[in-house]
């Protein structure tokens, strides 16, 4: 009887992808911290909480760092459950997103997101949150819920190849705010994979842990820090914080990308090959190229090479660099752990022959190429096809934005948006700044005039000209009444 329950337990766990110490496998390493006490993911979370972490994620370009800014507003209601209200500011590379995301209670995992924080929310559920696999808020659940500082190990986990989860040890750490007492949860798969997390905080404060993979070097899984902390915060702190502009929506932009473009080249240093696919056939100007990218072994073509410093250019005739990817997102190269890559470019090019340039600056680790043995470039030419609503021409204001402030004329917009277009401006040289101006960003010191978005509902319709457009924004601007 007793060797039946078992087997009922067992088959339980296992298909929630959970092994107990009892029926591991193979040689086993017992943990257990001399600590009174137990944490889960989300313990004393509470509302006014405000978080800053500087985080990268695998599958989050590549594990390129970002900024993510975070607030607990409160609770809200969603359907039958109760979620924590997160406001979300994300700085990644030269763009600033911001939104919200409703966190489960007992699980701090993301249930609802706004849509431009798909790709954030799911690498904030690999991160910060990705112990709530093991450790929840769950009472009185062995499997699920808080877990013991004491305990010879917490769970395992198939995602990290099945290895034990453990209580390391105990030691100081340095955060913003001095230094903490911290127990070190983590395991080995070929590497020491660790995070740290503090008791009673919600949120683990550092974390350093590898892929899981069977050969070749493990790349970063997700690496993070905690860079502020502050409680009782009860007013909006992302209140004065204007998001980049989505151009990709105003220009109405293909965003289901399907019946991809491929093919296999030699780079021109024949050191590797290259497999390419891309979305849509024809781009259209100003919008997104969704790129795939494979970078294989020459003499195994179905071998991964991993570990790639890259970019994608565009080239002129000569193959002169016109334009770096990597340096319109503010970085110096593209980094990839796998040789598998998934990128959108956006086309700032006109109509016609554009020549992509798929560059390998050579192999390494994540902070610098090591190798560059492998270097070299495919180059591959995509027709980019007219785009009506694109204008090229930093001497003119483009289509986009003059539809934009009259969808805000007619209440289609927010605020918020309507300023990302004159920002817009204003980094394009089209619109002339006062140097007197306010500095803080995106924000109107009272409510906005009525006379001010029928301004620009009717240079929208036609009925005034670009410049007393820009002027009008000009004088708000040095009047003190919009800030920018």
């Amino acid at each position: 009887m007793k060797i039946l329950y078992q087997l009922i337990i067992l088959s339980f766990i296992v298909s929630i992808g959970f092994i107990p110490l009892s029926f591991a496998q193979g040689v086993q390493t017992a943990g257990g911290v001399d600590v009174d006490g137990s944490w889960y993911v989300g313990e004393g979370l509470k509302k006014g909480d405000y978080f800053e972490y500087s985080l990268c994620e695998i599958d989050l370009n590549d594990c390129a760092p970002i900024k993510l800014k975070m607030w607990i507003k409160g609770k809200i209601q969603h359907v039958t459950e109760t979620l924590w209200d997160a406001k979300i500011v994300i700085n990644d590379g030269n763009k600033i997103i911001k939104g919200s995301m409703g966190l489960g209670e007992t699980t701090l995992q993301p249930i609802t997101f706004d849509d431009n924080l798909h790709d954030y929310a799911i690498a904030f559920k690999s991160s910060l949150v990705w112990l709530s696999a093991c450790a929840t808020g769950y009472e009185g659940d062995r499997i699920l819920g808080p877990k013991e500082f004491r305990d010879a190990a917490w769970c395992k986990i198939a995602a990290i190849g099945g290895a034990q989860l453990i209580p390391k040890r105990a030691e100081q750490t340095v955060v913003p705010d001095g230094i903490v007492d911290t127990i070190v949860v983590g395991w080995y798969s070929g590497n020491s994979n660790e995070i740290w997390i503090v008791y009673d905080f919600p949120l683990p404060v550092k974390a350093l842990t590898f892929a899981w993979v069977t050969t070749g070097i493990a790349p970063i899984m997700h690496q993070y820090s905690l860079l502020n902390y502050t409680e009782n915060v009860m007013q909006d702190p992302f209140k004065n914080v204007t998001p980049t502009i989505n151009i990709q929506k105003l220009l109405d932009c293909e965003t289901d990308f399907h019946d991809y473009t491929s093919n296999r080249v030699s780079t021109n240093t024949h050191s590797m090959i290259i497999q390419y696919n891309y979305s849509p056939e024809f781009p259209k100007e100003g919008c997104s190229i969704d790129w795939k990218i494979n970078f294989m072994n020459k003499f195994n073509d179905v071998e991964f090479i991993d570990q790639i410093h890259y970019d994608i250019w565009v080239v002129d005739e000569n193959g002169t660099q016109l334009r770096s990817y990597a340096s319109d997102i503010g970085r110096t190269d593209l980094f990839n752990g796998f040789g598998q890559v998934h990128v959108n470019l956006p086309v700032n090019e006109d109509a016609g022959i554009v020549k992509y340039a798929i560059f390998v600056h050579g192999v390494g680790s994540k902070s610098g190429v090591s190798d560059t043995s492998l270097a070299g470039y495919s180059i591959i030419e995509i027709e980019i096809i007219d785009n009506p609503l694109f204008e090229n021409d930093n001497s003119e204001i483009p289509s986009w934005i003059k539809n934009n402030a009259g969808w805000w004329a007619d209440g289609v917009v927010s605020d918020v948006e309507f300023i990302s277009g004159i920002e817009y401006l204003i980094l394009e040289n089209i619109l002339e700044v006062p140097t007197t101006s306010p500095t803080n960003t995106g924000e109107f010191d009272t409510k906005i005039p009525s006379w001010i978005r029928n301004n620009a509902g009717w240079w929208a319709e036609g009925m005034i000209d670009d410049d007393s457009f820009v002027q009008g924004i000009e004088f708000l601007i040095k009047e003190g009444i919009l800030k920018v």
